[in-house]
């Protein structure tokens, strides 16, 4: 991974530019950004400058035996870690375990998020984490001379699954062998040891311009302008969304959450129909829930938005504007906060692995009681 294919952020890629070409690179990086804001294709390309053979005045050359093995993943002074799921009958299932799948992901999308990780990983319920064997393995692949007899990296993906395992690393974060670097890729740093957080320097990564990602979607795929400019702004600055909505065409949640709010406004004529609905959306699995209650939220704010005649600075699709336009309605001063924490509290309970049934069936409960109310009001 080369500067020049992160998109955006070139304040962030000077700064590390100019930190490796002064020789003042700290010993361990935190990228600190939001989903889709690319930390992870950026600690890719900074390792790999650092490392490079033939470093040009601003990227990588990208040809040298080093860039080669390193855009390949399979550098072996480069260790990557990340949130797994325990292989069956494999109490100490580590990283190194699904190198392959791994490497398949970044190398077909290096905006890979938790959520696409799991489902490669065929997770189904399951949720992701970072044990303590993984430190292990760390502290012992960082304790070997580099390979290449240059410097050896060590690159964590989402260090908020590591939990209290990452106190075991605190020494070697803070006394690491010679040459070693330590990049933590992270979106929420209240979820991080601070003990570690202040071992390392800190780079705050921006939400994306929706220039810089409309012209990506152009320059790399090829997608009209219009259409891009539309991706760029329903995206909100995540680069992993927007990549999504190109693949897929529209939100593949959109159509879903509209039937369901139809269903809860006619829960009473057809109780059936929702309830055969629930049992098929949670087969899906805790991450699609979890992604889905998100959209939720957010499409929540814009009909609200749409309400209140703030159509300018609203993000949707065409399908979701007509929907928005007729619910709008019903999210109301009145009744915003009160629908926003309903689903807030879904989400939390289905993260903390609460009955997805129970859950989803209580907000559907929840979403008619308050129809019904706006509709009796407005007679």
């Amino acid at each position: 991974m080369k500067f020049s294919d992160v998109v955006g952020l070139e304040d962030v890629k000077r700064k590390l530019i100019k930190s490796v070409n002064n020789n003042k690179v700290s010993h361990a990086n935190l990228f600190l950004g939001n989903e889709g804001t690319g930390g992870l294709p950026l600690a890719l390309a900074f390792a790999q400058y650092i490392n490079c053979n033939n470093r040009k005045e601003n990227d990588s050359c990208g040809e040298c035996s080093s860039c080669k093995k390193s855009e390949k993943l399979i550098h072996p002074d480069f260790h990557y870690t990340y949130p797994i799921i325990k292989k069956p009958n494999n109490r100490k299932s580590v990283s190194e375990d699904y190198i392959n799948e791994w490497r398949s992901a970044i190398l077909e999308n290096p905006y890979l998020t938790y959520t696409d990780w799991l489902v490669k990983l065929k997770a189904e319920n399951k949720q992701g984490n970072i044990y303590i064997e993984e430190c292990h393995r760390i502290i012992k692949n960082l304790s070997l001379k580099a390979y290449s007899g240059k410097n050896k990296f060590q690159i964590i993906w989402l260090p908020e699954y590591l939990g209290k395992a990452g106190n075991s690393l605190l020494k070697i974060i803070e006394e690491p062998t010679a040459n070693t670097y330590f990049i933590f890729v992270a979106q929420i740093k209240d979820k991080i040891l601070n003990t570690i957080i202040s071992r390392m320097q800190t780079t705050l990564l921006p939400p994306l311009n929706h220039d810089v990602i409309s012209d990506k979607l152009t320059t790399a795929f090829g997608v009209e302008h219009e259409e891009a400019i539309n991706i760029a702004h329903l995206s909100n600055g995540n680069y992993s969304e927007a990549y999504s909505l190109y693949q897929k065409g529209q939100n593949d949640h959109a159509e879903s959450f509209i039937e369901w709010m139809r269903m809860c406004y006619l829960f009473e004529k057809d109780p059936k129909k929702i309830y055969d609905w629930i049992n098929k959306t949670v087969k899906e699995g805790r991450e699609y829930l979890k992604d889905f209650l998100k959209y939720g939220i957010r499409i929540i704010r814009e009909a609200f938005l749409l309400g209140n005649e703030l159509e300018d600075i609203t993000h949707l699709s065409k399908s979701e504007q007509d929907f928005a336009i007729k619910f709008s309605p019903f999210v109301n001063s009145q009744t915003i906060q009160e629908i926003y924490e309903l689903l807030n509290k879904g989400h939390y309970y289905i993260e903390r692995n609460a009955n997805s049934k129970i859950v989803i069936f209580n907000l559907s409960l929840q979403f008619k009681r308050i129809f019904k109310q706006v509709s009796i009001k407005q007679k």
